[in-house]
């Protein structure tokens, strides 16, 4: 329930993070100015009694995220792929949060696994290991077909975590709810839009049936991408609380020391990941939306592995082919079409300064060609692009949410492979291929066929529709203007079926 309880619970929130010291590890982190500080310690610092105490073994960051619970954990997850953001250190301790947990015991899984598939782990499995990964939703154990011998990673739902993530998420509409009423201007960042993204990614990651549905999907999207690698699901022993997959042989993508002792060129790999990333986000419009190091691997032959499809992000080809043009423009340092572009899609009101919106793109722009990748700060850039869109009146837009997040973790993925990896360089031959496919004239061809498809399955209604127009038309009397606009219309209408119908020939003859 939504309701002011959650005061509390955000009050809580603060409170463990002064009670185990990370208030201050994120203040310095993010280099919050004197006045913030101030202000945030001490609305804190009296309650700090209130704060869960954690693990005091824990660093402090990892410690309060890992007390406050798995929503909490989710968002240490994408800072501990920003080093650039957060700091080497920091970035490392948070690692944790990735896989290493601490785990529900065997037997509570073995019960899940008996609830979920209607036959005991004896039955189903020859081998069931300890846990060997726990993450703030699941945990996953090593195992044996007893059928055919296949090892398999078995993967089950923490007991409890869907309540916990209700709790969190409550308490996160709270908070936008409040923002928005006490500060009018965040509208238009849409805080509760944001959460209520967050919250139907969720809801689908906490049923394993849809992860399992999303991953073979994705398996069937990358069967041919060179160096890339998918677990089949073994559908048969998958549930809504247990999936069961391939087993994923290979060093952690995030353990650079293993990496260089297997021999594999972590430069190459840094790369890689970025185009596959942008490959998949392009050219499919579904991509795997949670590239941290915690859910890839190396395997012997240099390939990558990916595993935990639980969030999944998809955008439709119109929105990709935008995105593209983004890209292709602050590439092409084309500030003046990137903002164009901008105002097209309706990301900026109509009525801001098309130019004006130009020149402070370039300052955006500017700043990372020509300078090592080592230099570039994303902290600062994000902030920028932050002031940019408040100054030019953006609106967040949701359906970019995870594009956008996921494009920020695979980015600081690669340069923890290799700090010298640069995004621009990278993405320039991906995004100039699929401009050169989606937008050229080939593209609007296909463009022309799919609606010639659409208006031949309308066909058969299309007679009844123009009886109806003259129908009324003869129950009310038209003036001669309205007439004219009618048999354009019509006119129009009937010349597009034709010129669909001749390109979808067209076509299909060639």
């Amino acid at each position: 329930m939504r309701g002011p309880h959650n005061i509390i619970r955000l009050i809580r929130t603060g409170a463990t993070l002064e009670r185990s010291g990370a208030m201050k590890v994120v203040l310095d982190a993010f280099e919050a100015p004197k006045s913030m500080r101030v202000v945030l310690r001490g609305l804190t610092w009296p309650f700090q009694w209130l704060g869960i105490k954690g693990d005091p073994d824990a660093p402090p960051l990892p410690r309060a995220l890992t007390a406050l619970g798995p929503a909490y954990i989710k968002f240490g997850q994408v800072l501990s792929t920003r080093p650039d953001v957060v700091g080497g250190d920091l970035a490392t301790e948070l690692r944790v949060l990735q896989d290493k947990l601490p785990p529900f015991d065997v037997a509570t899984a073995k019960a899940e696994v008996q609830s979920e598939l209607g036959r005991s782990v004896g039955e189903i499995f020859s081998e069931f290991s300890e846990p060997v990964a726990a993450a703030s939703i699941a945990q996953v154990h090593r195992a044996r077909l007893a059928e055919t011998g296949e090892e398999v990673a078995v993967k089950i739902l923490r007991p409890g975590v869907e309540k916990a993530f209700r709790k969190d998420i409550d308490a996160f509409y709270f908070a936008a709810n409040t923002i928005e009423f006490l500060s009018p201007g965040s509208r238009r960042l849409r805080p509760r839009d944001v959460i209520e993204h967050f919250d139907n990614g969720v809801s689908s990651e906490l049923d394993l049936r849809i992860e399992s549905a999303s991953a073979s999907e994705f398996a069937a999207n990358t069967v041919n991408d060179p160096g890339y690698q998918v677990p089949a699901i073994v559908w048969e022993h998958s549930a809504k609380r247990v999936m069961t997959l391939g087993w994923a042989e290979g060093t952690p993508i995030g353990d650079n020391d293993a990496l260089d002792a297997a021999g594999h060129d972590r430069h190459a790999l840094g790369n890689r990941v970025l185009e596959l990333f942008l490959n998949h986000a392009l050219r499919d419009g579904f991509f795997h939306a949670d590239m941290h190091q915690g859910n890839m691997k190396v395997a012997a032959n240099g390939d990558i592995i990916a595993y935990d499809f639980g969030i999944m992000g998809q955008i439709d080809e119109y929105t990709r082919r935008v995105y593209a043009e983004i890209l292709f423009g602050f590439i092409q340092r084309d500030y003046r079409r990137v903002a164009e572009v901008h105002f097209e899609a309706g990301y900026v009101p109509a009525d801001q300064d098309v130019d004006e919106f130009a020149r402070a793109l370039r300052a955006v722009g500017e700043p990372i060609f020509g300078m090592d990748a080592t230099r570039i700060s994303m902290g600062r850039l994000l902030s920028y692009l932050f002031e940019v869109t408040e100054r030019f009146g953006m609106a967040t837009r949701t359906e970019l949410i995870l594009l956008q997040r996921t494009m920020v973790v695979v980015e600081g993925v690669s340069r923890s492979l290799d700090p010298r990896v640069n995004i621009w360089d990278v993405a320039k031959p991906v995004v100039s291929s699929y401009i050169e496919k989606s937008i050229g004239p080939r593209a609007v061809l296909g463009d022309l066929a799919k609606t010639a498809r659409v208006l031949s399955r309308f066909g058969p209604r299309l007679p009844g529709i123009v009886e109806g127009v003259l129908m009324k038309q003869n129950e009310t009397p038209m003036r001669p203007r309205d007439n004219f606009w009618l048999w354009i219309t019509l006119a129009g209408g009937i010349g597009a079926i034709a010129g669909a119908v001749v390109v979808t020939c067209a076509l299909w003859l060639m």
